[in-house]
């Protein structure tokens, strides 16, 4: 089976001269995963953090329970903002910087306006 690209490998810039349907569809779904309040509130968390965070550390700080937490956490690593590491039974989310940087130029809108 070949791999899947993530929508944050395949968006584009808003400010770019032209979208292609694959550019603006991939670049809707990253929006889409970050169209959740809590999904921002788990970015903004790991954002902060100097190490990576596992997912039990999150149930609190956003009063969600355990699977609403993991379904956060698939929905914004499937469009490839997080990485994702398994020690042992649990699972430790940090945030791709590359996925970081990509979403600051799908952004950036400067000259545009």
């Amino acid at each position: 089976m070949p791999a899947v690209a993530t929508p944050v490998e395949c968006c584009a810039p808003l400010g770019a001269s032209a979208l292609d349907d694959v550019q603006a569809s991939a670049t809707a779904e990253l929006f889409k995963a970050l169209a959740d309040p809590a999904r921002v509130r788990i970015v903004n968390l790991l954002a902060t953090s100097t190490e990576p965070v596992c997912a039990c550390e999150l149930y609190e700080p956003l009063g969600l329970s355990q699977p609403t937490v993991s379904h956060h956490l698939k929905k914004l690593t499937d469009a490839g903002l997080l990485a994702r590491e398994q020690r042992g039974k649990w699972a430790y989310f940090s945030l791709r910087r590359d996925a970081v940087e990509m979403l600051a130029a799908v952004a950036d809108l400067k000259g545009v306006c």
